[in-house]
């Protein structure tokens, strides 16, 4: 169909195509304004450097281009970002604070909990669904160009936003420095039983030495303030809610309701186009 057959029949529909942008422009707007907003708690962290046998590897502070491809992080640091996500993470949140009530409590609300009444489904929240939640709403995001990561988490309540990241941050950096103590431990175990069995004297010299760098270890981890991720900026909440963001969605949708609302009556001309028959007389194209 040639382009100017094209332009002027969605020029003889130009009142459809403002019809259905505005159509799509209230239905998205009024979607927009109606989604429950969140609120947003941030913490912006940095990999800590202790011990060698705690080290975390720090990204470069000016990254290459093997450090932009590559942003990947190492050490105590990735321990401490998996960490964030783990089911002991979700264990110690449903633990110490009432996020699995408040899941029920959104699981069971209406119309919600009466569609999983009717299709007969678990109304109480557990642990996997509570692991769902923090894939959903837990965001790291690492920062081009620094050593620092971001740590966002998004709660309807402001409070209880700011309580959870806390929460998690406090667990993961536990949990790494648990690790650390636990592994400084049995190294000075079995450094000192091979010590007590070794007769050699320039063996036993070496088995000092590593002695006491596991033992230094040991007393840095447990002596530190941060072992995997020293933080940066303390974990903070907005004022108001900022998820989702309703003038940047807005936006968007001033944009895609016209394109959308051309699309589909463009789509309308070529299919009449398609199904309209020949013109009598006209010859049939020629089979390939």
């Amino acid at each position: 169909m040639p382009l100017d057959d094209l332009f002027a029949g969605l020029w003889a529909r130009r009142v459809r195509v403002i019809l259905l942008a505005l159509l799509f422009l209230g239905a998205g707007a009024t979607t927009v304004l109606l989604w429950p907003r969140s609120y947003v708690a941030e913490a912006t962290v940095a990999p800590a450097e202790t011990t060698g046998i705690a080290t975390s590897t720090l990204l470069s502070a000016t990254p290459t281009i093997g450090g932009l491809l590559d942003p990947r992080p190492t050490g105590n640091f990735a321990i401490y970002l998996g960490a964030l996500r783990s089911v002991e993470a979700a264990r110690a949140l449903a633990a110490e604070t009432p996020i699995l009530d408040e899941l029920t409590t959104w699981r069971t609300a209406s119309p919600r909990g009466e569609i999983r009444a009717l299709l007969g489904l678990r109304q109480a929240a557990d642990l996997d669904d509570l692991r769902s939640w923090l894939e959903r709403n837990l965001g790291v995001t690492q920062n081009l160009g620094a050593v620092t990561w971001t740590i966002s988490l998004a709660h309807p309540e402001r409070d209880q936003a700011l309580a959870l990241l806390e929460h998690l941050h406090g667990f993961a950096e536990a949990k790494v420095r648990a690790d650390l103590e636990e592994l400084a431990r049995r190294r000075v175990a079995a450094l000192e039983d091979r010590l007590n069995r070794e007769p050699d004297l320039y063996i036993r010299q070496s088995l000092y030495e590593l002695l006491a760098q596991s033992q230094r270890a040991g007393v840095v981890a447990a002596a530190d303030e941060a072992v995997a991720a020293r933080l940066v900026s303390a974990p903070s909440v907005g004022i108001r809610p900022s998820l989702p963001n309703r003038p940047l969605l807005l936006l968007l949708l001033l944009v895609a309701a016209p394109l959308a609302s051309l699309a589909l009556v463009a789509a309308g001309v070529l299919l009449r186009r398609a199904r309209r028959p020949p013109p009598f007389g006209a010859l049939p194209e020629p089979a390939e």
